[in-house]
């Protein structure tokens, strides 16, 4: 009893000091997604949503973590590659002026449905978690209003072969996100 009291009390003193400067809110946008180093593949376009919470340390710095659901993969001749993520990015973001902010740092992410299995006819699948890097830009707008653009460029390959008789072409994420958001705070 006495650790959830003071638990209580830590979160209402740290939102108390740092609400001038708390962000919390939703987003929604759109990805333009594909799979690096792998032949024959073009764009797919998918949707992103989800929530973000931030804080501004200073006049120049904050920080922000999303939660998002986020589609990506890739669009080939005959089919296209679904790779549906929970992606976590945290980004630390530096302001160029009160409003407008460049921003970068690192995401996770995590597969929530694919459909790699069927497009490979068994002889690969999606890995289970992805890591990339993340750069962007944003402009906060009165009333709450938040506007992104980011790149989220893979580190780790999507796509593992289960058949060592077949050799399966791999890649990276590769995404383009623009995004729409409101601020609660």
């Amino acid at each position: 009893m006495k650790k959830i009291v003071i638990t209580v009390i830590a979160v209402f003193v740290s939102t108390v000091t740092f609400s001038q400067g708390l962000d919390l809110g939703i987003k929604a946008g759109v990805n333009f997604a594909n799979i690096t180093d792998a032949s024959g593949l073009d764009n797919r376009t998918g949707f992103v949503f989800g929530a973000f919470a931030g804080v501004k340390l200073g006049d120049k710095i904050g920080i922000q973590g999303d939660l998002l659901y986020s589609q990506q993969g890739a669009e080939a001749d005959v089919d296209k590659i679904d790779l549906n993520y929970v992606n976590i990015p945290i980004v630390l973001k530096y302001f160029i002026t009160e409003n407008l902010h460049i921003h970068g740092g690192p995401q996770f992410g995590f597969v929530v449905d694919d459909n790699v299995k069927d497009v490979f006819q068994n002889v690969a699948e999606a890995e289970t978690a992805d890591v990339s890097g993340v750069v962007g830009a944003g402009i906060d707008l009165p009333m709450g209003i938040r506007i992104d653009g980011r790149y989220n460029f893979g580190l780790s390959d999507v796509i593992k072969s289960t058949s060592s008789s077949v050799n399966v072409e791999s890649g990276k994420n590769s995404v383009i996100t623009l995004s729409l958001g409101y601020s609660f705070l």
